[in-house]
This record gives structure tokens, C-alpha cells and sequence, in this order.
């Protein structure tokens, strides 16, 4: 069985699916495996180190994907890609179902498997899976390390005898992975740090950070069986808007992280705030991608709006490529070890496991996940 690692073609991804590390046990389950040139230097991760591991080299595109029987990717394949892939494979990677329907037919025209990690269904043995967390993590972590740069000031308290620096204040929305990532980032810079979320189960995970937990007074619950967020009541909404506003005015720098699987990010952040915001202060805008929390945040743009900074930076794990790669790699490798090949690195997809079903979009030249099926 052949594993073909390709390049990623979209501007500014840095990430790769396979490292070094995950290509030698794709060896050791008897797999053999290909990787695009220069598929690993966004991460640090040289032709050569790839070669040491055992993997082939492939100069081309077609060369590397001919006969692979799984491709892996991080993101949606390109046009190209795409015509490179073997007919009836297997592709893995974050396909981003949600805003690349369009591929599905293609997908399915030439028969692939498709898998999209980031349905990965959210139950404990899926932990060591879980793209969305590990990428999250990072994005959380590399957000507040963005803004910092980006503020004018010091984080810390700090006694001199000049005077005292006063502490920045950071207020995180949205305490998912991301966020919570975030909370304790900027608590170790030394911040005083508050977050809001609509699901009140967070608030012990907030405060077991050494966070305050800003909370709307409500009966209704803001959390989905699988532990997303869903989307509230106009009357939460209200509420919610007029206590973050009032939470902005004194805050110096904003990470706001709020999404809803499969519809634009809600508008936490409306004009009106930002400009009663504090001269200088920052907004990091890791809903960008999907709309944004704030709509003058502008795609993959650092712009100052009314005296505030917006960074709109759409793919933070790419900026933390090399640890970003490790973990997806070792996500991508948990998963095929485990549902994909079988013995003596032979296929063996265990197509009635809720891990596969969860996250299989297209087979058999049809879309077979039942979100994305045509009614």
C-alpha cells in the first residue's frame, strides 16, 4: 500500500500532513510511502529528513500521488492536486466541509473515500484524533503572541522606581480549545484576564485558570449535545451585547474565538463598541475566516479601525507551522493506524465505526455523510 504526502498549494500554509517521525510508522505498518518535494520545508523539515525516515522522494506532483491508495493533506486539495489523485483513493486531511461543498462532486466523479477530520465526533477515544483541538491549542496560544506584538504597551505589572506599570487587561470570547488556550497564555505574560462564553459549564475551566468569568444571567443553555456552542435567543443576544460592550471599555487587548459549526460567526464585536474601545488597544479575530466576531475585521489584514487594531489573521496554526505540523501528523496517523490499515499494511477500513461515519464525506462516488446530502 502506497501513502502519498503533497505539498500544500494554498498561500500561506506551512503545515504538512506527515512528519518524519509519523512516516517511519507508517512504515512499520508495512506501508509504503511517497512525499511531494519541499512538502516539509514550511515546517523545518527538510527532502532529506523525510528520505532518513525511509519515505521516497517524488519531484512531481503526479510521480508522488501515482498509485497511492491514501493521500494525506492539511488542507483542501487544488485543482491540480486534484487531477493527481488516483481514482478510487482514500483522502484525508481538513477538507472544510462547510465552505468546500463544491469539491464534493468532484470527489465523488472520481470515486475518492474522503475523510474530513475536523467532523471528528467529540468522545474520548477520538481525544488523540482531534485536529480541531490540537490545531485550536495552538492558534489560542499563537493569538495572544500576535496581539502582544501588536500592543503598545507592557503585559505584566512591573514596580520600578519611575512607578508602577499598570497590568494589561485581556478579555477572551469564546472559551472553547482555542480560548481557553489563550486565557492561559496571557495569564502567564502576567495579564488580568476575563472570558465570556454562552456555556456556563466553562465557567470552572475559565476560573481554574485564574480567569473571571463573564456571564449573561439566563435559563436557556448555550451548549450543543456534542459540546459546541449553539446559537441563543434574540433576548440572550441583547443581554450578551450589552455586556460585552460594556466589558470592551476597559479592556486593552481582545481575543475573540467564538464559532458555530456550519454557520458564519456570530457578531460579538459591532462598530459601535469598537469605538468606545480605548485608544490603541487590540482585537485578534480568530473568526475571520467565517465572517468574524467583529465585521471590520478584514481577511488575513492587521487594520486600524476608530483607534484599534484588528488582526485578521485567518490561519493561526500555520503561524506555529512546525509544532502545528507534529500534532497533526501524529492526529492524521492515530487515526489511519487505528480505522484505516490493517495487517501487514494492508487496507482495512472499518467503515461502520462511528469515527468513520462521523467524518466521511463522499465513497462510492456518492456524498454519504448525511449533513452534506442533497434533500
Amino acid at each position: 500500500m502506497k501513502i502519498a504526502i503533497l505539498r500544500e498549494r494554498k498561500e500561506g500554509e506551512l503545515r504538512v500532513a506527515a512528519t518524519p517521525d509519523t512516516v517511519k510508522k507508517y512504515i512499520s505498518l508495512g506501508a509504503k510511502v511517497c512525499v511531494e518535494s519541499g512538502a516539509g520545508l514550511g515546517s523545518s523539515i527538510s527532502d532529506e529528513d523525510y528520505k532518513s525516515a525511509g519515505a521516497t522522494i517524488a519531484s512531481e506532483l503526479g510521480k508522488c500521488a501515482e498509485g497511492a491508495d491514501i493521500v494525506l493533506k492539511v488542507r483542501p486539495p487544488e485543482s491540480d492536486e486534484m487531477a493527481a489523485i488516483p481514482e478510487g483513493s482514500m483522502l484525508l486531511g481538513m477538507l472544510e466541509p462547510y465552505t468546500s461543498q463544491s469539491y464534493f462532486n468532484v470527489y465523488s466523479l472520481k470515486k475518492l473515500s474522503t475523510i474530513a477530520l475536523e467532523l471528528l465526533p467529540r468522545i474520548s477515544r477520538a481525544q488523540s484524533m482531534d485536529v480541531l483541538s490540537s490545531q485550536s491549542n495552538l492558534a489560542g496560544y499563537r493569538a495572544v503572541i500576535d496581539a502582544v506584538a501588536t500592543f503598545g504597551k507592557a503585559v505584566p505589572m512591573m514596580m520600578t522606581a519611575a512607578g508602577t506599570v499598570a497590568p494589561a487587561k485581556v478579555l477572551v470570547l469564546g472559551a472553547g480549545v482555542a480560548g481557553l488556550q489563550a486565557i492561559a497564555t496571557a495569564k502567564r505574560l502576567g495579564a488580568v484576564v476575563s472570558a465570556f462564553d454562552v456555556r456556563p459549564a466553562v465557567k470552572e475551566q475559565v476560573e481554574s485558570l485564574g480567569a473571571k468569568f463573564i456571564e449573561v444571567p439566563a435559563a436557556e443553555s448555550g451548549e450543543t449535545s456534542g459540546g459546541y456552542a449553539k446559537e441563543m435567543s434574540e433576548e440572550y443576544k441583547q443581554k450578551q451585547s450589552q455586556l460585552i460592550h460594556e466589558a470592551l471599555k476597559k479592556q486593552d487587548v481582545v481575543i475573540a474565538t467564538a464559532l458555530i459549526p456550519g454557520r458564519p460567526a456570530p457578531v460579538l464585536i459591532t462598530e459601535a463598541m469598537v469605538k468606545d474601545m480605548k485608544a490603541g488597544s487590540v482585537i485578534v479575530d480568530l473568526a475571520v475566516a467565517s465572517g468574524g466576531n467583529c465585521p471590520l475585521s478584514e481577511l488575513d489584514k492587521v487594520v486600524d479601525k476608530h483607534g484599534v487594531v484588528l488582526v485578521g489573521y485567518s490561519n493561526m496554526p500555520a503561524r506555529v507551522a512546525v509544532d502545528a505540523s507534529q500534532l497533526y501528523a501524529r492526529n492524521l496517523y492515530n487515526f489511519i493506524s487505528t480505522l484505516v490499515i490493517g495487517k501487514e499494511g494492508k487496507l482495512d477500513i472499518k467503515w461502520d465505526d462511528e469515527l468513520v461515519t462521523g467524518t466521511l464525506l463522499t465513497r462510492d462516488g456518492s456524498i454519504v455523510h448525511k449533513q452534506f446530502q442533497v434533500k
